[in-house]
């Protein structure tokens, strides 16, 4: 399903990094949120910070929001 998100983070893998993905680009695998504000300077977003990413309609979380760093065991 596409996402009208521009930006995705996907649920943590087993290791607790999630996906990270601007619009059609893979920006990496993040471990913490300053990981994703730090993929999003390097690709240009400059003013983007930890509140920013916690309240803005332009990201989705997926499986977890801002501060899930582990995968779900059920």
């Amino acid at each position: 399903m596409a996402s009208d998100h521009p930006i995705v983070i996907y649920p943590p893998a087993g290791d607790g990094g999630r996906r990270v993905r601007a619009g059609p680009h893979f920006l990496g695998m993040a471990y913490t949120l300053l990981d994703v504000v730090e993929f999003l300077r390097l690709a240009g977003m400059e003013d983007v910070d930890d509140d920013w990413m916690r309240q803005s309609p332009l990201v989705e979380w997926r499986g977890g929001g801002p501060d899930t760093w582990t995968a779900a065991h059920g």
